[in-house]
């Protein structure tokens, strides 16, 4: 699943047993990466 850094805004592949850690710069706050899917809403 990929991630992005929140502090060095580098993208992050994570494993299932390397833990939550950015391996470039260590800080623990990674953000999950959207999808490029476009949502309409209906209005009535």
């Amino acid at each position: 699943m990929s991630y992005k850094c929140s502090r060095c805004k580098r993208d992050v592949e994570l494993d299932e047993y390397g833990g939550v850690r950015c391996p470039y710069c260590g800080h623990r706050v990674l953000l999950k990466e959207r999808g490029g899917d476009i949502k309409e809403i209906d209005v009535h």
